[in-house]
């Protein structure tokens, strides 16, 4: 799987996936919430969401090696 999930994305998606677990678990005891919340933050653990690889969209930037220096007339 190529990582397609980004830095903040992934933060966001984990606390998101926390928050609608415990809501689902402990708030409104609802099984499909604490699911959904389950698969969000899998995303963000796995740094993968199928839904973006669907969609064509990276939130995962790679940094690019520094490009060499043009080199000067007469070396």
């Amino acid at each position: 799987m190529k990582q397609n999930v980004g830095g903040i994305d992934r933060y966001a998606r984990i606390a998101v996936g926390v928050v609608l677990l415990l809501i689902g678990t402990i708030g409104i005891n609802n099984p499909i919430v604490g699911i959904v919340g389950l698969i969000i933050m899998g995303t963000g653990v796995f740094r993968f969401c199928g839904l973006y690889s669907l969609l064509g969209i990276n939130t995962a930037c790679k940094i690019a090696p520094p490009k060499e220096e043009a080199k000067k007339e007469g070396e």
